[in-house]
């Protein structure tokens, strides 16, 4: 069985970041981000502190479950944990996807950019996906925005997100041959 975790062909460097699988030590950041209520607003709200563990938890169980997951968002310099931005596919979910969560703190800095690009990178090299997707509240216009520059494009709604229960989200995505026509860096 593949060790997620300490194996280097999981971690990926771009010029200001280090995506790993999740570790221990991620926590505490993850469960101050998952009480702040302008980072969680679109992806569920606040989470109180045992919410914030299973979460965690199930972060890394994805990784097991199906050998890729979020990643966690290490800055380089400092060696912050800043978010977690990845390849998704919960039980139920209507898309793999790829995801993104920074931490407010680092809002507009263009941290979601260069990790959302290592990570779709990673996801069409390494799961060889044929395209990715992203699940976006259609009032978060940051992230309707990020999924523009990426090159995404509105595919279609739906009215309900599992584990979420009923709520109006716009599945963006484009495929692994649009991906490739774009430049990214």
């Amino acid at each position: 069985m593949t060790d997620f975790f300490t194996d280097p062909k999981y971690t990926i460097h771009s010029n200001r970041l280090i995506l790993r699988p999740p570790q221990p030590e991620d926590f505490p950041a993850l469960e101050n981000m998952s009480q702040d209520e302008q980072t969680m607003r679109f992806i569920g709200g606040v989470s109180e502190p045992a919410l914030a563990w299973r979460n965690f938890a199930m972060l890394s169980g994805h990784w097991s479950l199906r050998g890729y997951g979020f990643f966690s968002v290490i800055e380089k310099a400092t060696g912050k944990w800043i978010g977690r931005v990845g390849p998704w596919n919960p039980h139920l979910w209507p898309e793999p996807e790829v995801g993104w969560t920074i931490i407010r703190s680092h809002w507009g800095q263009g941290f979601a950019r260069e990790a959302s690009i290592a990570a779709i990178n990673w996801t069409f090299d390494h799961l060889q996906w044929q395209q990715v997707t992203h699940m976006i509240d259609p009032g978060n216009i940051p992230s309707q925005a990020l999924a523009r520059t990426l090159g995404s494009k509105p595919l279609r709604e739906i009215d309900e997100l599992p584990g979420f229960g009923a709520m109006k989200i716009v599945i963006w995505g484009q495929s692994r041959d649009e991906w490739a026509g774009q430049k990214h860096g």
